[in-house]
């Protein structure tokens, strides 16, 4: 039976408003410091090492983030969802902070190992919602969390912008200041989901290896399959991520506000996707097909951000966003899903701080892929991304097919 913590409380304290809330913090705290990223780090490095540095700062924050997430979530099972959630909310302020005060490159990759480290309220809050809801329902919720992110995704690269305009470290400090309101909602409202007698049984030292977590899940076969679709899609996503300031900056030689907005374009259609047209296409087609329709519009989304380099049209650009966007919004809460029902019921923070983990492997070698190949050639990130979307597709194919073939 799943917890009664959301038997009609007043707004301020529903469990998934405050999760809503919460998620649209942090995407809003993490894409306020996008549009600046490139300019602070040229402030400390030669402009030819621009690219490859964004990369390694986001590099460090996956391997930190790697270590880190798995044991979050198995900490999560045995002690709650709740101070999990408050420990990495008080790591993303302090690293925020840090970024802020920054006078040195070695201080701005200090900073994102910091939150690196404390980076598992993502499974937290997907553990959260397993914890509350029927397996049926999850979908939806993970499409309003989308949505959520979206709104954050369309807020902060806004006023990040803005903000840039006037210093280059405020919208760090602006980061820091949401992760402490969300910090005391959290604390005063949320109440803890994985009651005691839910919770997993014993905490050893192997459930605190990083890696262990990651092959338990990895022996579950619809776990297996979704994981390797969902980590070909993350490591295509964060090709293009880490390196579309860089390419909007030298290509259509975009300032911070023409950033700002371009990633505006993600949140816009974030929101319209995940909220509004994913749940929809679920009811239609189940959450596996929705997932394959998804990536088949990631990788038209790509292959179209490539042709910029030769079509030099802002316009195309903020095309192929949205529609990169658009299958995003598709594929991610259908994909969580699938992976959410495939675990069972006290393992729900082990699994999702594995699907955390082999995200953030995805983010390590993304990063070092894309400022590679973008010394290479500009359009080289998004012609591969397309390739390792398409491999994608492959795998979650397979998991549609599994879906008719034993009716689930």
């Amino acid at each position: 039976m799943y917890n009664a913590v959301l038997r009609t409380p007043p707004i301020w304290r529903s469990p998934k408003a405050i999760l809503a809330v919460s998620v649209l913090f942090n995407f809003a705290g993490f894409t306020l410091i996008g549009p600046v990223a490139p300019f602070l780090v040229a402030q400390f490095v030669p402009p030819v090492r621009v690219a490859i540095s964004v990369s390694a700062i986001m590099t460090l924050y996956a391997v930190c983030q790697l270590v880190a997430a798995p044991v979050l979530g198995a900490l999560s099972d045995r002690l709650g969802r709740k101070p999990i959630l408050i420990a990495t909310l008080f790591g993303s302020a302090t690293g925020y902070l840090v970024f802020g005060v920054a006078g040195s490159f070695s201080m701005l990759l200090i900073s994102r190992a910091i939150d690196g480290l404390t980076a598992g309220s993502t499974g937290a809050v997907y553990a959260y919602v397993a914890d509350i809801t029927e397996p049926e329902d999850r979908g939806k919720v993970f499409g309003l969390l989308g949505a959520a992110g979206g709104f954050g995704f369309l807020m902060g690269p806004a006023v990040g912008g803005l903000l840039g305009q006037i210093s280059l470290s405020a919208p760090a400090f602006v980061a820091a200041g949401l992760a402490i309101l969300n910090l005391l909602w959290v604390f005063v409202a949320l109440p803890e989901s994985n009651v005691k007698h839910d919770r997993s049984a014993s905490l050893t030292l192997h459930h605190l290896n990083p890696f262990s977590p990651l092959a338990y899940a990895l022996r579950l076969p619809l776990i297996k399959l979704a994981f390797a679709s969902a980590f070909l899609f993350y490591l295509a996503g964060t090709m293009l991520q880490v390196n579309i300031a860089v390419f909007a900056k030298d290509i259509l030689s975009f300032e911070p506000v023409g950033i700002g907005l371009l990633l505006c374009t993600v949140g816009v259609l974030d929101i319209f996707s995940q909220g509004w047209l994913a749940p929809r296409l679920q009811h239609r087609l189940g959450e596996r097909l929705t997932a394959v329709v998804g990536l088949a519009i990631n990788a038209l989304g790509l292959i179209m951000v490539a042709t910029t380099v030769h079509i030099t049209s802002s316009q195309l650009l903020f095309a192929a966003i949205a529609i990169f966007t658009l299958g995003d919004g598709f594929y991610q809460p259908s994909m969580s899903a699938v992976i959410s029902n495939a675990a069972p019921g006290d393992q729900q923070g082990r699994v999702q701080g594995a699907n955390q983990a082999q995200q953030s492997i995805a983010r390590i070698v993304g990063p070092l892929a894309s400022g590679t190949l973008y010394q290479l050639s500009a359009g080289g990130p998004y012609i591969v991304g397309a390739g390792v979307i398409l491999m994608s597709m492959c795998f979650a194919a397979v998991l549609q097919g599994q879906s008719k073939s034993t009716g689930r």
